[in-house]
C-alpha cells in the first residue's frame, strides 16, 4: 500500500513540477512585456495591459481556469484543447502563466519605478541610449530590488498549482486526494492527504534557500 501511495504522489508532484516550470518560463518574459506595454507612453496600449492586469488580478485564479478550459469549447465549434490530460495541462499552463505575468509586471513597475531618476539622466550625460540605459543601469538595480517580492511569488505559485485539480488535471494533490475516493483499490485513506503537505514543504524549502543565496549574491547592488 505505502508503495502504491508514493508511486502515486510522485506521479502528481512530477506533474505539479512541469507546471511550475512552465509557468516561471512563460511567465517572467511576459511580464516584463506587460510591465513595457502598462508604462507605455502610447494611451491605448497602456490603458490596455493595465486593463488586463486590473482583470486578472481581480478575479479568482479557479474562475480563470474554468473560463479558459471550458468558454473556449462552449463558444467555438470544437474545443481548442487536446483530448485527456495533455489538453488539461496546456490549459492549466496558459491560465498560469497570464495570471503570473500579470502580478510579476507590477513587481518589475515596482523595480523600474524604484531606481532613482538621477542614474538614468547620468547614463544620458554619457551617451548612452536608451536601450543601454535600461539593460546596464536600471535592469540590474531593479534585479536586486524584485527578488524578494519575487521569491513570494514563486512559493506562492507552487502552492497555487494544486487549483489545477479543479479541471482534473492529476497535479500533487489531486493525485493525494484521489485515495480519499477510490485509487488503485484503496478509499478512504486520510494519510496520502497529509503526506503531499512534505512534498510541498521540502520543495519549498529548496526554493527559499536557493532563493535566499540568490538574493546575498545580489548584495554588491546595496
Amino acid at each position: 500500500m505505502f508503495l502504491t501511495v508514493i508511486g502515486a504522489l510522485n506521479e502528481g508532484f512530477v506533474q505539479t513540477l512541469k507546471l511550475f516550470f512552465v509557468t516561471l518560463l512563460g511567465a517572467l518574459p511576459l511580464g516584463l512585456v506587460i510591465c513595457w506595454g502598462s508604462m507605455n507612453r502610447f494611451p491605448p496600449l497602456r490603458w490596455l495591459c493595465r486593463g488586463l492586469v486590473w482583470v486578472i488580478r481581480g478575479t479568482p485564479l479557479m474562475l480563470q481556469l474554468f473560463v479558459i478550459f471550458y468558454i473556449p469549447g462552449m463558444v467555438l465549434d470544437q474545443n481548442p484543447w487536446p483530448a485527456g490530460d495533455s489538453g488539461r495541462f496546456i490549459a492549466a499552463s496558459v491560465t498560469f502563466i497570464l495570471n503570473y505575468a500579470c502580478y510579476f509586471s507590477e513587481i518589475y513597475r515596482g523595480g523600474i519605478q524604484g531606481v532613482p531618476r538621477g542614474q538614468q539622466e547620468a547614463g544620458q550625460v554619457l551617451g548612452m541610449t536608451k536601450g543601454q540605459i535600461f539593460f546596464h543601469v536600471t535592469l540590474l538595480q531593479m534585479i536586486k530590488r524584485i527578488v524578494p517580492p519575487m521569491s513570494n511569488e514563486v512559493i506562492t505559485l507552487l502552492k497555487d498549482t494544486a487549483l489545477a485539480g479543479v479541471i482534473s488535471l492529476q497535479e500533487l494533490l489531486w493525485a493525494g486526494e484521489a485515495f480519499l475516493k477510490t485509487s488503485h483499490g484503496y478509499s478512504s485513506l486520510l494519510w496520502p492527504l497529509f503526506f503531499t503537505g512534505v512534498y510541498y514543504l521540502v520543495f519549498n524549502g529548496l526554493l527559499t534557500l536557493l532563493l535566499g543565496r540568490l538574493e546575498k549574491k545580489l548584495d554588491y547592488f546595496s
